[in-house]
């Protein structure tokens, strides 16, 4: 079935999914879970993945640390 089809119809089952589902159920959690933070592209070079950006943030924390005492 081609969803663009202007005669495709959903599933007979699927109406009552939609109907009794509730939106946003799991937004909540989902939210407290993740943590997704999109870095400037001019920094992606010098951080071009995850273990890059926490690397460079604890080696920060530590030099705070210090200065701080």
């Amino acid at each position: 079935m081609n969803p663009q089809d202007d005669n495709a119809e959903l599933r007979p089952e699927y109406p009552e999914l939609i109907r009794s589902g509730v939106r946003g159920k799991y937004a909540k959690r989902y939210r407290s879970q993740t943590n997704v933070i999109v870095i400037d592209d001019d920094l992606t070079e010098a951080f071009p993945n995850t273990k890059a950006v926490n690397d460079a943030l604890r080696a920060n924390l530590e030099l705070r640390k210090k200065a701080a005492t």
